[in-house]
């Protein structure tokens, strides 16, 4: 603290000048600055510091030297405390410079002073003083002047740190040593010319310098762990060296250290310094590393480059030294290829600088066509371009720029027309597989060589590549960049070449590209949208603005993909062009956009409504009266993406309101802005903005769903953040405006923008009893952000209140809720709040801090719990469970940052420290007794069993300590099927307290040792307690058996594990260390209970201890852990083993698995790869189950690691790119493993089965990697042999996998070559065959090279046409002369994916042998095969499917009638073939076949239904016939004709077996949806009934109850003739259907607010199909509307076609749900025993609420009618009758309830009650409507009895009512009117 004292001296001493008062404001600012944590908050300080440094500096300037000299002397004590922060020091140098000017040697001799003073107690500089010396040396010029008047005096002490610091105190891998480096580092670079004479001067030699090089190369040798330390020392040599006189001097130095690195020992001859080699037992290698880095960094040009006089040759440095020791370095497997590949660009970049000089050294061009240089480059950038390490593809793409550029130079300089290597990059790039990143790379570095048309014309597939990429994330960037290259490219060969205007430019451009980006933008994957939209889009229209036209002409279309990607060029349009006018047809377009049914066309319309490339741009009175009417329907959508992006939207459009008010105020006119405009877009700002507050608001209400609650609180941040004055010193974006005062107040004077109103808080702390986190911590988060500091007293005593009771919640959720509220409560009180509050812990009151006491308050309370569970666990844990309490304690200690800082406080260390030991004890307690309780076992011994109970050992405890809670002993048999809540009771007690423990501790262990705590008057968590911390970790993870609760203890104990292995305490260390022992110990010994299956936190163990060790370390641990682990897995099994227990080398396995699965430890185990992989093998042939079963989780796990997870389902086609080169490159010793394996296979196998357990793992891995390029001498060229010769296994799954694994092997150029030569093995007639697992095994390896090659376009037909002709020799296979069907089956696979290379006699005969074969099975056909054959069912539905396949391909009519033939025919093979056929063809399939199909279907339609032999054919058949029927106009005159006579009996059978079977929800769906269909086209008089029973089936399926099959179905029944239906009824001779089409409105309402999202969307097609003219038939290409707007549109055509109908009223009223709000009350202040398990919503989407407040305007609007409907009238005064009394009596009740003190005791309560906020809302709707009524009935409703009140007096009382309410929280205010959380007015629909 000596700042602080030398501020308190200095404003004693200026206290009596006449500059007082700005010094004391500048002193003021330095102390902010001191005491703040933020770096935004100290940076503001230190600026308002140095705008009064400005105007103190005048006055001091008039002072003396003496006068002055104290405020020099406080600034830099203040600069000395802040050298840990470089900007914060350059600021402080700033403001003691210019309070300075005129006292400079004043200034000088305090810096001395100061620096002078350093480690006075030693030579020794501590790392704070090595800070200091770095910062002055680097930023302050009095410093650096300092410096160099006592070099000598620097020198020394850092010799003398340097090797201080080396012998071990404390660590030699801490930050210490890294410092001291830096200092030197910084001392060379910054005093070059003083430290010159030194090394290179006889006369000036330094022997402490000599000492310090010395020190220097010891750290370069491996002294030093650090990596970063010992990198950093090859930059400061590389300094030292650039200080030669001659550039000879230090090359020959250099190379001198570079000859000692090999030679080992010897004397290095460094300039005039001799120094002795460092004796280091084990170098590392990582000594090259060093050196060459360091060089390549920052050596001098004419050092690298010069001539080296000990080479025979015309040597130097860059060429000859370092490029060999660079590429050996990139061949070993060391941890740091991320800065081996560093080097290797730093080289090219080093190589093309110093280009001149070496043509001149060599005379010669450095990478000549056949230059080894050359070659070795290429070799080492492909064959590491796939390297998985983060960050080194970066440095690969530049490397290929800079070889490509090397090479371009040198061509140039020697006039070389000839450069073949562009064209053999190029080719080498077409031949990789598109799914490998690494192509993209180089394809790019070519295009400004080559041309943009050249590669276009030699990879004519990039187009379709390129749009592959584009929905595969990883991908996406290079593709990207290649699109962007190649665009660049072309418009510069334009201009250049002058050949015209931009419109040429565009034509070019659409010619090549305008498929791929119209393709991607309607593309239906998301990701392919977003990425096209976002990566090519924009980019697009700012290099060729009129690319516009054509891609606009693309999207004219009205189908959702066209909508969508208008949008999104519109988007891109306004973000180029700046503001973008919406009128007339577009504005129509976006409109219908806003309401579309798909999240993504929605979400860019709003897009478009909120973005502008400026912020200050106001919105359009247009966009804000569209966002009005988009927002509230767009509330309670249940994608959390789609929330994310809304509020991101949102934010933006509230940035550009509140920038362009801003301006607006400031009198500067915002851009596009009239000067006529400006008050009525202020006013509209102020507007929405309010607006948005109140939706935000309303949508908070506990009776709405977590969607619109999530979305409102969402919406509600953002205003908040963008529209108040709150400053976050933790953002570094995003603050709010300077002025921002200025529009608040003009807000605030027009009546809004009360942010904290009381409504406002009481909305926000309702959701802090929410029943998910999601809410709670974010309506927590903005209390605590921008609400006032403190609650008022009485919210914050109710709110503790309710705290406590819920934290003694048995139930989770509420337990939690109840920890959020103590935390919130803590964060939101000050000294007289705390004084208020019932805290258990009086004492603690008299401690002046808040977190304290709060804290003794929670221990408190979980030491009364614990003494409660002792004496009765079961009555403990119904009553008052742990957890709470636990969780609370975690929350208030750890994430609330004042009580962090407390704990720092020196007069509070003490407090903290005792509380802290108590509460760790208190712990560990806790663990002890809960863990003993379920193994019934409570005492002292309970400590000493290592592993975890049994299930039913658990039951058994258990079991005792509900006997005992319930009477100690009394044993009641019927009791026992009553146990499982009192069960789950107990275990959810023991199991969440024990993982709150976890997270507790391991929170508290990285609050309390995190590096840069300064030291107290001890350390909070001592050593006793931080071993006692552990033994609680280890007690928890060997005794648990629950899979939560070790998950959150290892989050906690990895945490603890990390905090204690980066701690300079060496006995701090060593507890993980010790830990970690014992574990192996325990592991490796025996023991009687099977660890590893009865803990599951055993593995997890090791795994948070190596986790917890720093990613920049060597890892000891981890390395120790598994070489220990694979030594154990490797070890013999004993002969005789107990397989009921887990042996040892089983238990190594499962733990290594476990290492190999765990996220934090990243790269750092793929060193260890290959013997795990090893191992891993070798147990799969173990004679023990469960080594084997142990064996191949390891084996997964591994292949998970080492190629990543996979994107695609199909296992044959991986996503993820990674060649079999770059793997075995990268791993070339696992690939000698692999490929031992498979050569043993291949081998001579002894007399008994072919057995090789490891093969079929090794085949999948291979199988999941991609070919590579084609190139010479392939490392993945030897796996051919082996693979090749598994063709003829015995065994199936061999022979498959083997055929899949081949792929990677072969390029693709050599597929075509390879193919033939299969197929030439094959033999050609029946006598020829020697193995049919041979023949079957070929086939199936020609099956899996043509798939994926297919599937590319890699190969054309014409490359496959000697392939087919070679098929067309052999094809007797196919017929029944090959007498296995397996064969004939694969076989006929191969010909089905060349079907274009197929001759016409090839093509003949394939269609004959299987019109022959399938012909056999039809009735009266010639029997083909007598007997049954295995597999010939198989071959049936292939040749089916390749019949149907050729049908569709060539529309041919005579395959077509074949097809259809088929179908009628008898056999179920067959006829399900097709059928799956038919339904998988999403499209692609001809119109012939598919019309013929459907006239086939319809025909059979009723003998199938009448058969009805299978359900599972019976619901294929049918959803053939719906997908053959998916679009409407399919429908035709000859589907009718064919129906003709069987519709009814079809319509009849199918809604018998909808009411009177039970055939199961999927062939229900399957029914409801196909009678649906036929309904659709039968509309006679005589179908009444059938439309009845089919409304009434539909009624049923939509209940809430139904599975969501039958909901489905009835949604898509709905859509398919219900809107037929409706529109049926209006027209004027149909009045008999009215009734059913009111049921079907109501049927489409209910499902309008199902709990799954698919359903609402296809009610909502129903609703879309009703929203288009009634006049005119309904439309195929009808826009699909958002379910809101649906329902929207559903009220609507309720009011204005059907208001007249008597039904129509009742039925809306129907939707009003009657609650019982006394009863709810009264459970409210029942205070029962709260249950374990609360009853689930059966619709939990459902919003009664909202719904009723939509339903009033419409039944509003209907009562008007009543005058002139008699009809209406009477139902209106049949509802008065029946509910009016009802409605008075219940006002009545909140009237009394809620204006006496009464409604206080349960108040907060109340405030998260969903029930009562439902029942609040209803009975306001109803009481709102009930005096409509009265006003409409007039003195009809006099003789009503009960009632006795008019509508005046009625609405008196409403607006009473509902003012006690709001007070509460529980309704809207009255002066709010209509509430602004419905889904917006029905006259809003979009």
């Amino acid at each position: 603290m000596g700042a602080e004292r030398e501020a308190q001296a200095c404003a004693e001493f200026y206290g009596a000048l006449g500059i007082a008062q700005p010094v004391l404001s500048c002193l003021q600012c330095l102390r902010q600055f001191a005491g703040s944590t933020a770096k935004r908050c100290r940076d503001k300080h230190l600026e308002e510091a140095l705008l009064l440094s400005r105007a103190l500096s005048e006055g001091l300037q008039a002072l003396g030297d003496a006068e002055a000299r104290p405020l020099l002397r406080c600034v830099l004590a203040f600069q000395m405390e802040a050298t840990g922060n470089s900007s914060s020091f350059q600021k402080l140098e700033q403001i003691v410079t210019q309070l300075a000017v005129g006292k400079e040697a004043v200034l000088a001799q305090e810096v001395g002073t100061l620096l002078s003073g350093l480690a006075l107690q030693g030579e020794v500089l501590s790392p704070r003083d090595l800070q200091s010396v770095c910062l002055f040396m680097d930023e302050s010029s009095l410093g650096r002047q300092h410096w160099r008047q006592n070099l000598a005096l620097l020198l020394q002490r850092l010799a003398t740190t340097l090797r201080w610091v080396l012998c071990g105190q404390p660590t030699p891998s801490g930050t210490w040593g890294y410092l001291v480096i830096k200092a030197c580092l910084q001392l060379f670079q910054v005093l070059p010319k003083d430290v010159a004479p030194l090394v290179w001067s006889a006369e000036g030699k330094s022997e402490t310098l000599q000492s310090l090089l010395g020190l220097l190369l010891e750290v370069v040798w491996g002294k030093a762990l650090n990596k970063d330390t010992r990198l950093l020392v090859g930059t400061a040599l590389s300094m030292l060296v650039n200080m030669a006189p001659q550039p000879e001097r230090g090359a020959s130095a250099m190379l001198g250290l570079f000859q000692l690195l090999k030679q080992g020992t010897g004397e290095l001859k460094f300039g005039e310094l001799a120094v002795e080699t460092p004796t280091v037992l084990e170098p590392d290698g990582l000594e090259k590393l060093v050196l060459t880095r360091g060089l390549l960094t920052c050596c001098k040009v004419d050092i690298l480059s010069c001539q080296l006089e000990s080479f025979t040759h015309k040597a130097c440095l860059l060429l000859d030294v370092i490029f060999p020791t660079m590429c050996a370095l990139t061949k070993e497997q060391k941890d740091c290829h991320y800065y081996c590949f560093q080097a290797c660009a730093l080289w090219l970049q080093r190589l093309r600088d110093t280009l001149p000089a070496l043509w001149c050294l060599k005379g010669t061009r450095i990478l000549a066509q056949d230059a080894e240089l050359l070659q070795q480059l290429l070799q080492l950038v492909w064959s590491n371009a796939e390297t998985p390490v983060e960050g080194v593809s970066e440095f690969i793409h530049s490397s290929f720029r800079l070889l490509l550029e090397i090479y371009h130079l040198e061509c140039q300089h020697f006039q070389d027309q000839e450069r073949p290597l562009y064209q053999q990059m190029l080719q080498r790039v077409v031949s990789m597989p598109w799914q490998i990143k690494a192509r993209y790379v180089p394809l790019c570095a070519i295009v400004p060589y080559v041309g943009s048309q050249q590669v276009l014309d030699t990879y004519p597939d990039l187009p379709q590549h390129l749009l592959s990429c584009l929905s595969t994330n990883h991908l996406c960037p290079a593709a990207a960049e290649v699109y962007r290259a190649l665009v660049r490219q072309q418009c510069a060969e334009r201009r250049d070449g002058q050949r015209g205007s931009e419109e040429a430019m565009v034509e070019r451009w659409a010619l090549c590209w305008l498929p791929l980006l119209s393709q991607a933008l309607c593309s239906p994957l998301p990701i392919l949208q977003s990425n096209a939209a976002n990566y090519l889009l924009a980019w697009t229209l700012r290099q060729l603005p009129a690319t516009q036209a054509p891609l606009a002409a693309r999207f004219s279309g009205q189908d959702t993909a066209s909508l969508r990607a208008w949008v999104s060029l519109l988007k891109a349009q306004k973000s180029v062009a700046g503001a973008l006018p919406l009128h007339g047809e577009a504005l129509e377009r976006l409109c219908c956009c806003l309401g579309a049914r798909e999240e993504g066309v929605r979400l860019a319309a709003m897009g478009l409504l909120c973005c502008s490339p400026s912020t200050n741009q106001p919105l359009s009175g247009t966009e804000v009266r569209l966002l009005r009417q988009f927002l509230p329907l767009n509330l309670n959508c249940d994608s959390s993406s789609f929330r994310q992006l809304l509020q991101a939207a949102v934010k933006k459009a509230l940035v550009r309101l509140r920038d362009s008010s801003l301006a607006q105020l400031r009198g500067k006119e915002p851009q596009g802005t009239n000067p006529s405009e400006g008050e009525g877009q202020l006013a509209q700002a102020v507007g929405f903005v309010e607006w948005l507050l109140q939706l935000s608001i309303a949508s908070l209400s506990p009776g709405s769903n977590f969607q619109r609650k999530k979305t409102g609180l969402l919406l509600l941040s953002a205003v908040l953040e963008t529209c108040t004055d709150t400053w976050s010193p933790d953002k570094k974006k995003g603050q709010p405006p300077r002025s921002m005062a200025t529009l608040l107040s003009y807000a605030r004077q027009s009546g809004c923008w009360d942010f904290f109103s009381q409504p406002n808080l009481l909305a926000l702390l309702s959701c802090l009893q929410d029943s998910t986190n999601e809410i709670r911590d974010l309506a927590s988060e903005l209390l605590v952000r921008y609400f006032p500091p403190v609650f008022p007293e009485p919210i914050a005593l109710a709110l503790f209140q309710l705290a406590q009771d819920t934290l003694g919640s048995p139930r989770v959720q509420e337990a939690e809720a109840g920890a959020v509220l103590m935390k919130t409560i803590l964060q939101k009180s000050d000294s007289s709040t705390m004084k208020s509050l019932a805290l258990e812990a009086k004492a603690a009151l008299t401690l002046p801090n808040r977190g304290l006491c709060f804290a003794q308050h929670l221990l408190h309370m979980l030491q009364a719990q614990y003494a409660v569970a002792r004496q009765d666990l079961l009555q403990a844990a119904a009553t008052t469970p742990m957890h709470g309490a636990i969780a609370a304690l975690r929350r208030c200690l750890l994430q609330v940052p004042e009580v962090a800082a407390s704990m720092q406080a020196a007069e509070l260390v003490q407090s903290w420290q005792e509380l802290l030991i108590r509460l760790v004890t208190t712990a560990r307690d806790i663990t002890s007794f809960l863990l003993g309780a379920l193994q019934s076992q409570q005492g002292p011994g309970a400590d000493e069993q290592a592993a975890a109970p049994s299930f039913a050992d658990m039951g058994n405890a258990i079991g005792s300590l509900i006997m005992l809670g319930k009477g100690r002993g009394q044993e009641d048999e019927e009791d026992s099927v009553l146990l499982s809540e009192e069960h789950s009771l107990i275990l959810t007690c023991c199991w969440v307290s024990v993982k709150e423990i976890g997270l507790l501790l391991g929170g508290l262990a990285e609050l309390l040792l995190a590096p840069g705590q300064p030291a107290r008057s001890g350390p909070l968590l001592p050593l006793p307690t931080l071993q006692m911390a552990a033994r609680v970790f280890q007690e928890i993870l060997l005794r648990c058996r629950h899979w939560g609760a070790v998950e959150g203890c290892s989050t906690g104990f990895t945490k603890f594990c990390a905090a204690l292995l980066n701690h300079p305490d060496v006995e701090l260390q060593a507890i993980p260390q010790t830990m970690l022992e014992q574990g192996l110990e325990a592991l490796s010994g025996p023991r009687s209970s099977s660890i590893t299956r009865r803990a599951a936190g055993f593995p997890v163990l090791f795994l948070c201890i190596v986790s917890g060790e720093a990613p920049a370390q060597a890892r000891p641990l981890l390395t120790h852990c598994v070489q220990t682990l694979l030594a154990l897995a490797n070890t013999a099994l004993p002969q005789d083993w107990d397989q009921t227990l887990d042996l040892p080398q089983v238990c190594a396995l499962h733990v290594l698995q476990t290492l190999v699965h765990g996220t934090g430890l990243g790269s750092a185990l793929l060193w260890h790869t290959t013997p795990m992989m090893a191992l891993s093998l070798q147990g799969l042939g173990s004679p023990c189950w469960a080594m084997r079963n142990a064996a191949i989780q390891l084996f997964s796990a591994l292949t998970s690691r080492l190629l990543g997870q996979q994107w695609s389902r199909g296992e044959s086609c991986p996503v993820e790119g990674l060649s079999l080169q770059a793997f075995l490159g990268q791993h070339p010793q696992l690939g000698a493993v692999l490929l031992g394996e498979l050569g043993a296979a291949k081998g001579p196998m002894p007399a008994g089965p072919c057995l090789r357990p490891a093969l079929h793992a090794i085949l999948t891995l291979l199988a999941q990697l991609q070919p590579g390029a084609d190139g010479p001498s392939s490392p993945s060229d030897c796996f051919l042999d082996p693979l090749l010769g598994l063709a003829g296994s015995p065994i199936y799954a061999v022979r498959a996998m083997a055929a899949k694994a081949l792929v990677p092997v072969i390029p693709l150029s050599q597929r075509p070559g390879f193919l033939l030569q299969l197929a030439q093995q094959l033999p050609t007639a029946p006598r020829q065959v020697r193995s049919h697992n041979a023949v079957h095994g070929r086939l199936l390896q020609m099956q899996a090279l043509l798939a994926p090659t297919l599937s590319t376009h890699g190969l054309s037909a014409d490359a496959l046409r000697p392939v087919a002709l070679q098929l067309e020799e052999r094809v007797w296979l196919l017929t029944p002369a090959q007498r296995c069907p397996l064969i004939r089956d694969a076989f006929l696979r191969v010909l089905a994916l060349l079907p274009a290379s197929f001759s016409p006699s090839l093509a003949q005969s394939i269609c004959d042998a299987i019109s022959a074969e399938l012909g056999s099975l039809l009735p009266g056909g010639k029997p083909g095969c007598v007997e049954l054959q295995v597999g010939l069912a198989v071959l049936h539905q292939t040749m089916a499917r390749f019949m149907c396949s050729e049908a569709a391909r060539l529309a041919d009519g005579e395959r077509i009638g074949a097809v259809c033939s088929l179908v009628q025919q008898s056999n179920p093979d067959v006829q399900l073939a097709i059928l799956s056929w038919v339904i998988a063809r999403k499209e692609g399939m001809c119109e012939e076949l598919e019309k013929a199909l459907r006239l086939t279907l319809l025909e059979s339609l009723r003998s199938v239904l009448q058969e009805r032999r299978d359900k599972e054919f019976l619901r294929l058949y049918l959803e053939a016939l719906l997908h053959l029927y998916r679009d409407p106009s399919s429908w035709s005159q000859e589907a009718s004709h064919k129906l003709q006579g069987s519709s009814a009996a079809c319509l009849e059978m199918l809604l018998h077996m909808v009411e009177a079977e039970c055939p199961g929800p999927d062939l229900l769906f399957q029914v409801l949806c196909a009678a649906s269909l036929l309904l659709t086209h039968r509309f006679g008089d005589e179908d009444g009934a059938l439309v009845q029973r089919w409304c009434t089936a539909l009624e049923e399926c939509s209940r809430s109850a139904a599975c969501e099959e039958l909901r489905l179905a009835a949604a898509r029944s709905l859509q398919t003739a219900g809107a037929a239906v409706v529109r049926q009824s209006l027209r004027a001779a149909c009045p008999a259907l009215v009734p059913v089409a009111l049921r079907l409105i109501n049927v489409g309402i209910h499902l309008l607010q199902d709990e799954e999202r698919e359903v609402r969307h296809e009610a909502a097609g129903f609703a879309s199909l009703l929203q288009q003219d009634p006049g005119e038939p309904l439309r195929d290409s009808c826009v699909f509307v958002q379910d809101n707007v649906g329902l929207q549109g559903l009220l609507q055509l309720l009011l204005g076609e059907f208001g007249e109908h008597p039904e129509t009223f009742d039925m809306l009223l129907q939707h009003l749900p009657i609650l019982d709000l006394r009863g709810i009350v009264k459970e409210l202040e029942a205070n029962k025993a709260i249950s374990l398990y609360k009853e689930d919503e059966p619709n939990v989407f459902a919003e009664p609420a909202v719904l009723a407040r939509q339903l009033l305007p419409i039944l509003l609007q209907l009562l008007e009618k009543a005058p002139t409907s008699i009809a209406l009238h009477a139902s209106a005064l049949h509802w008065l009758t029946a509910a009016g009394p009802s409605v008075l009596h219940d006002l009545q009740y909140c009237k009394q309830h809620w204006s006496q003190g009464a409604a206080a005791r349960c108040g907060m309560k109340a405030l998260g009650c969903a029930k009562l906020h439902t029942a609040v809302a209803v009975l306001l709707v109803r009481a709102r409507l009930m005096a409509q009524v009265l006003q409409v009935l007039g003195e009809g409703a006099t003789t009503v009895p009960g009632l006795g009140c008019g509508t005046q007096e009625l609405e008196q009382e409403l607006v009473l009512v509902q003012g006690l309410l709001a007070q509460q929280g529980l309704a809207p205010m009255p002066s709010q009117g209509n509430v602004l959380g419905e889904p917006g007015p029905p006259s809003g629909a979009a």
